[in-house]
């Protein structure tokens, strides 16, 4: 099994499925790099974050479209060709950027297949950079994925691992329905294992990381990256953990984390984006309303304040829950009862 970055896993199935469908296209700003020089050739750097390196070589023009800094064209241009039977895959530079063709998603691409009576399929996919971690600002640094996940009709997905991004991201574009597909920027070059040849994870299919019987932990993105630290620490005292992560938060897999917590009876949620109407309180909500019984003690929720996230390199540190806050909270969840 080959070992590479989440950015070149992303890039792998790109390649992939416009080699496999002809109907795939991907455009947004600057994914096939400018012209370079006199020889007029593209640069192919693959945007700001290199996912689409090298496919303007591969695949020209007419598949690789650059776009203006305009993500309400991208997207709804992406709505356009989805309707008319291809299989866009647009790319928003920022998910901070997602307010300025909020429209183009919430009231278009999710709304599609119900106002057209079920006839109409958006088989489209939204990539966007999120998350905190690199010192881009409160502009540049949000997770945005708790108002995606509210909008129905939409799939959301957000891989943690470079497996995780492949196989989510294979059976994002050939979904028929619009998926928002989030890749935290601290996360690109962070190398793993990566199943060969055709790998696609269902939606709705949560992993169980590991298991262990004091707590159930579940972790978004990043975040399952600070909770296995943690769980390593708390492991050494014999503290185990499941540990969950939903990948996909529309739809949820609440069947797993409600077993998990019938056997463990304490829930933790480590979730980056800032605690009101977060994807952590939507979990602790369902638990909540379906496992009550199964809880020996309170539900921790462990995310941001509620605050924008900060530029200043310690601040931002402070913002994002950390691995020794997460055992710190686990520990006293446990000695409490």
């Amino acid at each position: 099994m080959p070992t590479m970055t989440m950015r070149d896993a992303l890039n792998e199935v790109l390649f992939n499925e416009m080699r496999r469908d002809p109907n795939v296209i991907v455009l947004g700003e600057d994914i096939s790099g400018g012209a370079g020089g006199s020889s007029g050739t593209r640069d192919a750097a693959g945007g700001i974050f290199g996912v689409t390196k090298g496919l303007i070589h591969e695949f020209g023009e007419d598949r690789v479209i650059d776009t203006p800094i305009s993500e309400s064209s991208i997207v709804g241009a992406a709505n356009g060709a989805a309707l008319a039977g291809l299989r866009p895959v647009a790319e928003i530079m920022f998910a901070d950027f997602v307010g300025v063709c909020f429209d183009q998603i919430y009231n278009q691409a999710a709304k599609f297949r119900y106002m057209f009576g079920g006839k109409a399929r958006t088989p489209m996919v939204i990539r966007m950079s999120m998350g905190a971690g690199m010192n881009a600002g409160p502009q540049h640094s949000q997770t945005v994925y708790p108002m995606l996940t509210a909008v129905p009709g939409l799939k959301v997905a957000v891989p943690s691992t470079p497996a995780d991004a492949k196989g989510l991201l294979t059976t994002a574009i050939r979904d028929d329905d619009p998926v928002v597909f989030l890749e935290h920027k601290a996360l690109y070059a962070r190398k793993g294992d990566v199943p060969e040849g055709d790998y696609a994870i269902p939606f709705g299919e949560a992993s169980l990381v590991r298991e262990g019987s004091d707590a159930t932990v579940v972790a978004i993105a990043r975040m399952r990256i600070f909770a296995e630290r943690a769980l390593d620490s708390l492991a050494e005292d014999g503290i185990t953990c499941d540990l969950i992560d939903p990948r996909t938060t529309s739809p949820l897999d609440d069947e797993l984390i409600l077993e998990s917590v019938a056997n463990t009876g304490r829930l933790v949620i480590v979730d980056e984006s800032p605690p009101r109407c977060s994807i952590a309180a939507d979990i602790a909500g369902q638990v909540a309303q379906n496992g009550f019984g199964y809880l020996k003690a309170p539900i921790v929720q462990i995310t941001a304040p509620h605050a924008p996230p900060p530029f200043a390199r310690e601040l931002e540190r402070a913002y994002v829950p950390s691995p020794g806050r997460i055992e710190s909270e686990i520990r006293a969840l446990i000695a409490g009862g």
